[in-house]
């Protein structure tokens, strides 16, 4: 299907956006700090794509996409960052409101410490895989960072993240190819681990938690100072 990248776009975006407006969550209330953290977020995280785009770490099909590219990515690749930080943040946002008991509170440091561990033992013994090592290692270091901070939000960040999985199977699935005869988005296994969750790359799952980290972290420290 022509344009497919963008209906996941349009279709991921659409919930969270209509949603926004619930009176008891008003995440639109949140967008003065939400926006400039997906800006800054996007910045790095596009700044990366196009390098690992042009170096042929991941690429993308032209069968599914409009056509048009800045920088060497699909429009679509642009909108997506936007799209998926805006409905992950807005899952985190529901949850601190309707979830009154930090079910995580005992557990969310010690998690995110032995994870940390893992992934930079991972990241560092499969050094050439740059996929692989550049994110592991840079989630992990942000992830001890806010460990160490002992950042209030940081066990609903955690829940918000594991409930964010059930759509990030769905979203991603279409990506990878699990409902296409090719994949919108492909990926060089050289530079990946070769281990898929249906047809999406492990790394996909810590890349997700790393944009979704950056982009709370930021908009909570804009709350703070403003």
């Amino acid at each position: 299907m022509d344009n497919l990248y963008l209906y996941i776009n349009l279709l991921t975006l659409s919930a969270p956006l209509l949603l926004s407006f619930d009176k008891k969550v008003a995440f639109f209330k949140q967008w003065k700090y939400l926006f400039p953290a997906i800006f800054i977020m996007g910045v790095f995280f596009i700044a990366k794509d196009v390098i690992f785009a042009a170096t042929e770490i991941w690429g993308f099909n032209d069968r599914y996409l409009i056509g048009f590219r800045m920088l060497g990515l699909p429009i679509e690749e642009w909108m997506f960052f936007l799209v998926v930080p805006y409905a992950i943040v807005f899952i985190y946002a529901c949850l601190v409101v309707y979830v009154k008991k930090d079910v995580l509170a005992k557990i969310h440091r010690p998690f995110f410490v032995i994870l940390s561990i893992v992934l930079i033992g991972v990241g560092l013994f499969y050094y050439d895989r740059l996929y692989t090592s550049v994110v592991f290692i840079i989630t992990a270091l942000l992830l001890l960072y806010n460990v160490y901070k002992k950042q209030p939000w940081l066990s609903y960040f955690l829940l918000a993240y594991l409930v964010s999985l059930i759509p990030f199977l769905i979203v991603n699935g279409a990506l990878t190819g699990y409902f296409t005869e090719e994949p919108i988005v492909w990926y060089d296994n050289s530079h990946n681990l070769g281990i898929r969750i249906l047809t999406i790359p492990i790394e996909d799952t810590v890349y997700s938690l790393l944009m979704m980290l950056m982009t709370v972290q930021l908009m909570e420290w804009l709350k703070e100072k403003y």
